[in-house]
């Protein structure tokens, strides 16, 4: 009888319920069911379907025991900083999504009380504006806060609508920006500073730890029963775990999807000014570990600017090879984040830099390409010198990985080796916690 697990893997443009059980050559994956995500617009607001993304996890669910007479355990991933605020068992909605502009009035009330040299001091989080203690934050001033008596990140609010209950991760909290990264729970002066409820904030758990089992009329619909656990809950977490495992203890990781997650695993908290300045976080990882690391928009701007231009992300990167174009953007502009037109921004930026404009769509892909690579090599020479360590090659996972011109241009600007993985590492690493591996 194999040993199955489940990953539930969710993604900003998608999901997927992921099998994993040992074969011949060791951990075997076959994707069970996928479905579409995104945001939508609701009353101005961009906000998550949340319960259609659990009516599909359900759904998905259903075809793994209808494949699989027994399941071991389940966890779910998600993307960070995003949650559910809940009263009475329920869900306050809408669910409000990261790239909504909600908190620009909460930024400044937040830094008012706490400056972010001090925030960041504290929990070692960059800034981002969707961090989770800004749109916490947005709620409190809007009055959604007050209504609440709970609130979970993503796949915690999906565990519980599963098994009934309650339990927070640690990788994924550590994104909201109110962890203390001494402590490594949430910090009680953060939050009692922004007169939060502190009752919102209960202790956290780790990758591995039980959840508990499908509430019976869940086990019901999907035809059997299985172990919820947690996972590295922050799907970048797990990914780096897997990637961990790749590479050696000179290698820098770097996860590539929607956003490239740069960075490296370590005991040692960077909270520095220098650190702060260039944009690196310092988020939750196994064991409590953390992974310094930086946040670049990544294959966001590819796979906009090929969608514009009538192309797949790997047409468009290929066009980029028939260019001499090297002018550059810098991808983590903030006009990149969610323009109307991902071609129009990098146009505008090009014309405000005195750069020649693109003359066709060869060289627009070359310039997000080189612009991408440019911001792997330059991130690469900024964590070795906070950091104080040299890394010999580079590991690439995920979706992104698969981009040879990207790969070869990253290898080129960074003089380090690149190992290209383009593995499920988010699904693998959330099976291999389930496993205890």
């Amino acid at each position: 009888m194999k040993n199955i697990h489940i990953a539930v893997d969710l993604g900003a443009s998608s999901g997927r319920l992921i099998a994993g059980y040992d074969g011949k050559e060791g951990l075997i994956t076959e994707e069970i069911h996928r479905f579409g995500n995104g945001v939508k617009k609701e009353n101005g607001s961009l906000v998550w379907d949340i319960d259609s993304i659990f009516n599909e996890i359900v759904t998905g669910l259903k075809k793994c025991f209808e494949k699989y007479a027994e399941i071991d355990s389940l966890a779910i991933d998600s993307w960070g900083v995003d949650y559910a605020l809940i009263k009475d068992g329920k869900a306050i909605k809408p669910v409000y999504a990261y790239r909504d502009g909600r908190t620009e009035s909460a930024i400044k009330a937040v830094h008012g009380i706490i400056p972010f040299e001090k925030l960041y001091e504290r929990t070692g989080i960059s800034f981002q504006p969707f961090n989770t203690v800004y749109q916490l934050y947005a709620d409190k001033l809007n009055g959604r806060l007050h209504e609440a008596d709970a609130f979970l990140m993503i796949p915690e609010y999906l565990n519980y609508l599963l098994t009934g209950v309650m339990k927070k991760e640690y990788t994924n909290a550590s994104t909201t920006g109110l962890v203390n990264a001494e402590t490594k729970e949430f910090d009680k002066e953060i939050i009692s500073a922004l007169r939060l409820n502190e009752k919102l904030f209960t202790p956290l758990s780790d990758g591995g730890e039980t959840v508990g089992n499908l509430k019976p009329e869940i086990a019901e619909k999907v035809g059997g029963n299985l172990t919820v656990k947690l996972c590295l809950s922050h799907d970048t977490a797990s990914a780096f775990y897997t990637a961990s495992k790749l590479g050696g203890k000179r290698s820098a990781l770097l996860s590539s999807g929607t956003w490239s997650l740069l960075g490296t695993v370590t005991d040692v908290l960077h909270n520095g000014q220098n650190a702060r300045e260039c944009g690196f976080t310092n988020e939750g990882g196994y064991k409590r570990t953390f992974r310094f690391l930086k946040n670049i928009m990544g294959m966001w701007v590819v796979n906009n600017a090929a969608k514009e231009c009538g192309l797949s992300p790997k047409d468009f990167c290929d066009e980029a090879e028939s260019s001499e174009y090297n002018y550059t953007v810098n991808v983590n502009d903030a006009e990149f984040f969610a323009p109307e037109s991902m071609t129009e921004a990098i146009k505008a930026h090009l014309k405000k830099s005195g750069a020649p404009a693109p003359k066709s769509t060869a060289d627009l892909a070359s310039c997000v390409i080189y612009s991408l690579a440019k911001s792997y090599a330059e991130s690469v020479k900024e964590m070795e010198k906070i950091a104080g360590q040299t890394f010999d090659d580079i590991v690439i996972v995920g979706g992104g990985a698969k981009n040879k011109t990207l790969n070869a241009l990253t290898e080129k600007f960074s003089g380090k080796k690149v190992i290209a993985e383009p593995i499920e590492a988010t699904a693998i690493g959330n099976i291999l916690i389930q496993r205890g591996e």
